[in-house]
């Protein structure tokens, strides 16, 4: 039997990278996929991959108002939601000396946020018994230089993560977090880099990691299956971390 025969799942973010690989996985083991973003172009590309009668819903995590739409639509389309993984993310690296307010607000509002408020809207959206995946970072809970506000937003949601699961424990939902590490995914050339730039970029990354290399898409997504299914019944508030040993090097 697939393993979510019959779930119907919402992946933010899932217009690509490792959310689109996570909501290919999702239609492949049996869930009903809404995915959102904020492109309408790279939607219609992904529902189109992902098939299985997928929708694609635009939406801002940042603007509160977007949210709850978001799930109402699928609420109208599949019914009541089993899964939910909040991947909308955004990366703006920038030192201590030179980061502006627009940045951290921008960073803050949709990795943090944005995070707090997609849980609280699906609430009267989610089946009791849901499964909630929030997408963290290695960073994390690692000091990097030019990546403090972006590590911070993401150690903030492990916080949520564990005081959701206690808060929605009467319902049996579960919320749980997916760190990854370095990771190849389409972020890394959408500002124009070169292929020489970004087979360096790919590199420097690589040697931050034990096994020496960068992961993939279908390595994460691999996780995001685990915590959105009943093989993770016993876990609630806890981190999935992979990162290829980026922690344990640091």
């Amino acid at each position: 039997m697939k393993k979510l025969e019959n779930k119907v799942a919402v992946v933010t973010g899932g217009n690509s990278g490792i959310g689109l690989a996570a909501a290919v996985l999702f239609a492949e083991q049996g869930a009903k996929v809404a995915v959102t973003g904020r492109d309408q172009q790279t939607l219609d590309s992904a529902v189109k991959e992902i098939g299985h009668e997928a929708i694609g819903i635009i939406g801002d995590v940042s603007t509160v108002s977007q949210i709850e739409a978001t799930y109402k639509k699928t609420a109208e389309t599949f019914g009541k939601i089993d899964v939910l993984v909040i991947n909308a993310g955004v990366f703006i690296p920038g030192a201590l000396a030179d980061f502006t307010e627009e940045e951290f607000d921008k960073t803050s509002d949709i990795n943090f946020k944005g995070v707090f408020f997609s849980v609280q809207k699906a609430l009267p959206y989610l089946n009791d018994g849901a499964s909630v995946v929030i997408t963290s970072s290695a960073l994390a809970t690692m000091g990097l230089g030019g990546t403090s506000v972006y590590s911070a937003t993401k150690g903030a949601v492990i916080t949520l993560a564990k005081a959701f699961s206690i808060e929605l424990a009467g319902r049996n939902i579960r919320v749980n977090i997916l760190s990854p590490g370095p990771i190849v995914t389409p972020i890394m050339t959408r500002d124009g880099a070169t292929p020489e730039q970004f087979e360096k970029a790919k590199s420097g990354m690589a040697s931050k990691t034990v096994v020496g290399r960068m992961g993939n898409s279908e390595e994460i997504a691999q996780g995001f299956l685990y915590l959105a299914s009943d093989d993770s019944r016993f876990m609630l508030g806890g981190e999935l971390l992979l990162d290829g040993g980026m922690r344990i090097k640091s």
